[in-house]
């Protein structure tokens, strides 16, 4: 393995002369790539439909073609599930990447193309690699295996019949990874796609515990189940006895603050490396590049092209909307992207905020919209309100005001949870029944919530408190924000509202006792 460390390091390094250029000439890497996917969509039904043909420059663009939401390209989208190919791009669509839920689907799903698997997820893989290799020139990365945890993959909805395959983003990548990724990773590929997860997480665990695993990628959560499985078979005290040589955690998906100290417990070393990606269904965006800075370097050359919208502008029916070059540091953006995958303009419903523009770094903010996503769960405000509403339905209540917020591991032995404070104006006929209700409909409306929830495996029942009538007044008058336009957040993706709403009502039932 020796060998091959050294061999696929000097590999690695030869992308360096690529990225510098994009990052020493971003402008104009961007503006190729809008003309190379301009030309690759004029013969598709939606560059015909917003007349490509006659776009010479980005203000035809821009005036041409419409911003869309998910709901918005989602006919597109459908007309290519069910078999229909030349609609959004101009090569044949066979896979397409599966994520949570939008108002009015489940789940929703994102083309991916040849390429955007090519020039966008496997080139991020790669200079991901490249960035660590030139960070940590000592690096051992190839001397033992690579642990990744993937997801799933199923028959297209829309055509079951049909060859294309839809699944998680990690799932339609490793599926077509090249023999050489196959050779250097671990789990088998049967087991890393194996959809029966508490199967799947024993099966994992028993391939790899025996491997000389180097690094991990993945998602916090699963990988925290992994682990804590691995220790208990093994009865090990940290991960480091079962991998010596364990030096980097590639993650992403979630924020990672909350998890790091139980990571530093899990793993007990400070030489072990924590590196961010922002690896979407959509595309791959940024990669933590400098080892002494958290910030994420932008991706330009991976046929993707940036748009962004002042969040001053987001809720405005014409908003301003800039490409690259009309950034300005410390402002935050919603982002906008046309992609190689056949996303044109799509608002993907993040949040950055640049911090560099030579070159162009920028920290993930959040979401458009209040969520929790703390564990990969992906609840939107849409998800929590309908699921309380079936919950109340059909236990005779009715809701005065909630909120949520997830409940961070505290130790290795620890589980994630929600924890719910709910206001109501009529109780429950049985308190239990709506919990229960409340948590079986959210599992039903979102399939990442749903797959966090199974057996317990990464996410616990939801913790739901019973607040005294007024307190969330109470609280707003509090802050100097009861009545007008203000509100309670419904979901929040830390502890902040929940923790000073929790703390007021133990001292309104002090009082009162």
């Amino acid at each position: 393995m020796e060998v091959l460390n050294s061999f696929m390091s000097w590999i690695f390094k030869n992308r360096l002369g690529q990225i510098e250029n994009f990052k020493n000439h971003p402008i104009q890497v961007q503006d190729t790539i809008f003309f190379e996917l301009i030309k690759a969509g004029k013969e598709t039904e939606f560059g015909k439909e917003y007349n490509f043909n006659s776009i010479r420059n980005y203000d035809d663009f821009a005036r041409q073609v419409p911003i869309l939401d998910y709901e918005g390209i989602k006919p597109y989208i459908d007309k290519t599930m069910k078999g229909n190919q030349g609609v959004l791009w101009n090569s044949d669509i066979e896979w397409f990447a599966k994520s949570s839920g939008t108002t009015s689907s489940r789940s929703k799903y994102i083309p991916v193309t040849t390429e955007c698997l090519e020039e966008c997820h496997y080139k991020g893989g790669k200079d991901l690699v490249s960035l660590y290799i030139a960070n940590y020139p000592n690096s051992r990365l190839f001397a033992g295996k690579s642990l990744t945890i993937g997801g799933t993959l199923e028959k297209n909805p829309l055509n079951p019949q049909g060859t294309a395959k839809a699944g998680d983003i990690s799932a339609v990548i490793m599926q077509n990874l090249p023999i050489w990724a196959q050779f250097v990773r671990t789990p088998s590929l049967e087991t890393a796609l194996m959809s029966e997860w508490e199967a799947k997480i024993d099966k994992m665990a028993r391939e790899t515990m025996n491997e000389d695993v180097t690094c991990i990628a993945g998602v916090p959560t699963w990988t925290i189940v992994l682990i804590q499985k691995i220790m208990e078979i093994k009865k090990a005290n940290n991960i480091l006895e079962v991998w010596p040589n364990l030096e980097v955690f590639f993650h992403g998906a979630v924020a990672f603050g909350p998890y790091r100290s139980l990571f530093k417990e899990l793993i007990p070393s400070s030489r072990m490396r924590y590196v961010e990606t922002y690896n979407a269904s959509e595309g791959f965006f940024g990669i933590q590049d400098q080892a002494n800075s958290e910030e994420l370097l932008l991706l330009l050359d991976y046929g993707i092209f940036y748009e962004f919208i002042p969040m001053e502008e987001w809720e405005k029916e014409n908003p301003k909307v800039v490409p690259l070059a009309g950034v300005e540091v410390d402002k935050n953006y919603a982002m906008v992207i046309t992609t190689n995958g056949g996303l044109w303009r799509y608002k993907i419903g993040d949040t950055v905020k640049f911090t560099s523009t030579t070159p162009y770094r920028f920290k993930i903010t959040g979401r458009t919209k209040h969520f929790i996503n703390a564990f990969g769960e992906e609840v939107i405000v849409e998800n929590a309100e309908r699921a309380i509403q079936f919950a109340a339905e059909h236990t005779g209540a009715t809701i005065s005001n909630f909120t949520a917020a997830p409940v961070y591991f505290e130790n290795s032995e620890s589980k994630g949870a929600h924890e719910w404070l709910i206001e109501f104006h009529k109780g429950p006929s049985d308190c239990n029944k709506f919990n229960s209700l409340l948590d079986k409909h959210l599992r039903e409306i979102n399939s990442d919530y749903d797959a966090k929830r199974y057996k317990d495996l990464a996410l616990t029942a939801p913790v739901i408190h019973h607040a005294p009538h007024g307190l969330f007044d109470l609280w707003l008058g509090e802050k100097g924000k009861l009545g007008g336009q203000h509100k309670v957040p419904r979901l929040s993706n830390n502890r902040e509202y929940l923790d000073e709403i929790l703390k007021l009502m133990e001292s309104v039932n002090s009082v009162k006792n």
